[in-house]
């Protein structure tokens, strides 16, 4: 394979130092998938679902090409406004760094959010390397007990997202039931493999579950899955006006409620 200069996935990363034993068990989850499977969608949920537990919960969004933060809530819902690159084109990330590019919300007090801003992508700071992405994760887990982390699908290309999902305690491998999303992952998993990738970590969830696609087909298409997320088209509508933070409240998306409320019991126990 023709692994990108400076990316993680290169021949010598079994040579490296092993990274060391998460301090708490289960207080990083990383979702990743294929593109559109509803990534961003799962974490942004899980992460309003922790902190309405009143739990303190930090949403990292990684994507630095298709920035997400303008898509999961109105911009006035948000206190101020920073950027995920200020953290990472830093040549040592602090606490007190990340502490003061941490964005909170106004309704979820619990909640705060670091991603990139409307109309900035990977060139608008300096490139960053795996150290400052390690420092990252280490700081929030010194300021928050619970890290939600929506990676990108590129992992190759994407040096926060595949140190996200290796130094992760657990991941959510999201899937649509297609054969279309499963070729994605197949192309994408040797890498993991290469980097050493704990599988023993990650839940496999089967997304955007159609009334019509019953648990037999999805076993047949996917294998077996440890959650089954449904369609909803409340969430739908969500989704189409950037407002994802907005409560579910009508009926179709009560099977889906349930769900996310069992994954955060399974993975957070919470």
């Amino acid at each position: 394979m023709n692994f990108l200069k400076h990316s993680i996935f290169n021949r010598s990363i079994r040579d490296e130092e092993p990274i060391g034993e998460p301090v708490n068990a289960n207080q990083i989850l990383a979702v990743w998938g294929s593109p559109g499977c509803g990534k961003t969608t799962t974490a942004v949920k899980l992460a309003a679902y922790l902190a309405t537990q009143k739990r303190d919960v930090a949403l990292l969004l990684c994507d630095m090409n298709t920035p997400m933060l303008p898509c999961i809530c109105p911009p006035g819902d948000l206190e101020e406004e920073h950027s995920l690159g200020s953290i990472l084109s830093a040549s040592h990330v602090s606490e007190s760094l990340v502490q003061h590019h941490c964005i909170t919300h106004k309704r979820y007090r619990h909640l705060t959010i670091l991603g990139m801003r409307k109309g900035e992508n990977e060139y608008t700071y300096p490139p960053y390397e795996r150290k400052q992405a390690e420092e990252l994760l280490d700081c929030l887990r010194g300021i928050v007990p619970y890290l939600i982390i929506d990676c990108s699908s590129a992992i190759a290309n994407d040096i926060l997202s595949a140190v996200a999902l290796m130094e992760a305690d657990a991941v959510l491998r999201l899937v649509n039931c297609d054969l279309k999303s499963i070729s994605y992952l197949s192309s994408q998993l040797p890498l993991l493999r290469d980097a050493e990738w704990n599988a023993e970590k990650q839940y496999k969830v089967a997304s955007n579950v159609q009334p019509n696609e019953a648990s037999s087909h999805i076993e047949q298409v996917l294998g077996s899955v440890a959650f089954q997320l449904p369609h909803s088209e409340e969430l739908a509508g969500q989704v189409l006006e950037g407002n994802l933070l907005k409560e579910l409240g009508l009926k179709d998306s009560r099977i889906y409620r349930k769900t996310l409320e069992a994954i955060g019991r399974e993975v957070f126990g919470c």
